[in-house]
């Protein structure tokens, strides 16, 4: 096996041994992945990384399935290296049910929390601030993990990787940029999206080191990253890694990279680093050409094997449609199942009154009590002022600044790092200051901590809690802070949405929402945050999500609403009662699950209903509704469900034009009036 073996490289002869053997499992899997996909043996999607096998073939000597790793579409031979089982990666991306996640991610989507791939997302530069979240995690809990993220020289230009390295170099998380430069980001080449001089310099204006690597020597590369992850793993704080590297293909599917010259094709694989590596340990006598011969046989056939076994699994099959989606598969809405959930449980002991404020951090406080794995995040909740509506005002004086954590003006950073620790088991309470702001963070929202579950295949979860205001009915906060969104959350899967009218509803659905084992989102009106005083319990109460209640009984018609404009809608019906129409009110409270069983029930009786939301009426939650009570009832009704929301048009600054867009107590009344006499 070896002969006349030189002592004195840089590196242990056993190390360069296991580099190799690491690049020729990640060779091996590259070589037969573009065999297969060019032969229609099998089809997936595929961005090659030819070129770059020794960036995750040193970090395997350096880290272990304790350490936390993120990375990208173009990962593959980061998850080979990683330790995600070959038979399980093949058939994920297959598309199969033995897959590592059961065939709902596939190729850009793996999560294996058992070798510490933690992440896989197909959105450019989407990993970063996800990876804040998992460092936060080890920070919080005293433990030496890191976590390392790997994107592309093109992720440098995403905003997402600006906000995390702001927020890890603030709180100096132990976390590694690690910027797989191969050169062209996608079909643009470096020179053609950036005028700065290299990517590791960017590190020292976020107040943290930035190292330049060249991968394509594994000795100097790996003596490089040792450095860096003893450092990291110390408490140091972040680094950003600028690894060197060529891909030798193209953006996605096989065959060479055709966007470069082949001058400088032929140069890169010059210097490729798996044959530099078998070079340099045949000729510093540490392993004989049939040695190494040895290695590459035994990578071909571990990759056959599990090309073979996974190619025999059973393709996963439409029954896990709605499996997955959310921890209870009873909560995704399926036309004609409406399931009756737990009734609510009152509790009979001593009560404060509270503004909804009040009872928002109250909640808070609770949870941060009973979980040390609870902690809030997001602009300006620390003390002074709380946030901006105080609802965490005097949390971060009682538990410290780990539990309750002000951040930059970042919505991506934010949802992010809630998303990544909650991943690592924490239950992060994100807020957003205004629910028009979702628009900042939504790939974070819509594309990581909703869809995470479903794509990993329940192999990890997002038990993360966002809080947003909705702003409107005040006047005065024009359209950039007054909007209701929840028809964008609600159609997300894997979302769940809650909307609290009263301050007793404020706390028992918050405290539902942070102890769910799904990302939940906590809209909390303006107009009410501040305004609308009641009794809360003063102990732990959960009001169960997807439980309607109503609000006052009547005959006549059925109004169905949520948020502030229960309170409009319960002015409406004593409006109408002088007129002899009975109106009954029922707030949903939760939005996602939602309570179709009572709504209907409702409706049943009344035989008319009017939905009613402050939210734009075109394309509302309002027509969701109403379409399936006149699908489930269409022959009971005296009169057809219609809406009623919001003009369709931005909110207006003046005053005068806000209260007549958005229904109010005195349209809801004219519009019953309309129904009830049609």
């Amino acid at each position: 096996m070896q002969q006349n073996v030189q002592t004195n490289l840089a590196i242990d002869p056993v190390v360069l041994t296991d580099i190799y053997r690491q690049m020729a499992r990640i060779r091996a899997t590259d070589k037969a992945i573009q065999a297969g996909l060019s032969s229609g043996r099998f089809f997936f999607t595929y961005w090659p990384m030819t070129g770059q096998e020794a960036i995750p073939a040193v970090i395997a000597q350096l880290t272990t399935t304790r350490d936390y790793m993120v990375t990208t579409y173009r990962g593959i031979h980061d998850q080979v290296a990683k330790g995600v089982n070959l038979f399980k990666l093949f058939a994920e991306a297959m598309g199969r049910i033995d897959g590592v996640n059961k065939g709902k991610g596939g190729s850009p989507h793996i999560s294996d929390p058992a070798s510490g791939s933690m992440l896989t997302t197909a959105i450019v530069g989407a990993g970063a601030p996800i990876a804040n979240g998992l460092a936060i995690a080890a920070q919080a809990r005293g433990e030496d993990r890191v976590t390392i993220v790997n994107f592309g020289d093109g992720a440098t230009s995403i905003g997402a990787v600006h906000e995390a390295m702001n927020l890890a170099g603030a709180w100096k998380l132990p976390v590694i940029f690690m910027c797989q430069n191969n050169q062209i980001a996608e079909y643009t080449f470096i020179p053609d999206y950036t005028a700065s001089p290299d990517f590791a310099g960017r590190a020292a204006g976020y107040g943290f080191k930035g190292v330049k690597l060249d991968s394509r020597d594994p000795i100097a590369f790996y003596n490089g990253m040792k450095e860096v992850i003893a450092e990291v793993r110390a408490g140091k704080g972040p680094v950003f890694v600028e690894a060197i590297t060529q891909r030798f293909g193209p953006h996605a599917g096989v065959g060479d990279n055709k966007d470069i010259s082949k001058e400088a094709l032929a140069e890169a694989k010059a210097e490729w680093p798996v044959a530099r590596t078998r070079a340099l340990l045949q000729e510093t006598g540490i392993c004989t050409a049939g040695a190494l011969d040895a290695i590459d046989a035994e990578a071909a056939a571990e990759v056959e094997d599990a090309i073979v076994k996974a190619l025999a699994c059973k393709i996963t099959p439409v029954e896990e449609t709605l499996i997955d989606v959310y921890a209870d598969p009873t909560v995704p809405p399926q036309r004609g199942v409406y399931p009756v959930r737990a009734a609510e449980i009152v509790p009979a002991g001593e009560t404060r009154t509270m503004l909804m404020a009040d009872a928002v951090g109250d909640a808070q406080r609770t949870a941060l009590l009973k979980d040390p794995g609870v902690f809030l995040l997001g602009e300006d909740i620390g003390d002074p002022p709380g946030g901006v509506f105080a609802t965490s005002r005097g949390l971060e004086k009682e538990f410290g600044k780990l539990r309750v954590r002000p951040t930059p003006i970042a919505e991506q950073a934010i949802i992010g790092a809630g998303t990544g620790a909650a991943i690592a088991g924490m239950r992060p309470i994100a807020e957003i200051m205004f629910n028009d702001f979702a628009g900042v963070c939504m790939d974070q929202i819509f594309n990581h901590a909703a869809k995470q579950r479903y794509m990993s295949g329940a192999a990890t979860h997002v038990p993360l809690t966002i809080r947003m205001i909705v702003g409107g009915g005040l006047g005065g906060t024009g359209a950039q802070h007054s909007q209701s969104l929840e028809a964008w959350l609600l159609h997300t899967p894997g979302l769940k949405v809650v909307y609290p009218s009263t301050p007793f509803d404020a706390k028992g659905l918050l405290l539902s929402c942070i102890f769910d084992e799904d990302p939940c989102v906590h809209l909390e009106p303006m107009a009410l945050l501040r305004s609308l005083k009641g009794e809360v319990p003063v102990e732990d109460y959960r009001i169960p999500l997807g439980v309607a209640k109503v609000r006052r009984p009547g005959t006549d018609i059925t109004l169905v609403t949520y948020g502030w404009q229960v309170a409009q809608c319960l002015k409406a019906a004593e409006e109408l009662e002088k007129d002899g129409i009975s109106a009954e009110v029922i707030d949903l409270r939760s939005l996602v699950p939602l309570d179709y069983h009572r709504v209907l029930d409702s409706v049943k009786k009344t035989r008319r209903a009017l939905v009613v939301h402050a939210a734009t009426e075109f394309c509302g939650f309002g027509g969701e509704i109403a379409s399936t009570i006149n699908e489930e009832l269409f022959t009971t009704l005296k009169a057809p469900a219609t809406r009623f929301g919001a003009a369709f048009a931005p909110i207006a600054y003046s005053r005068e034009i806000e209260t007549n867009q958005i229904p109010n107590a005195g349209s809801i009344a004219a519009r019953v009036r309309q129904i009830v006499a049609s």
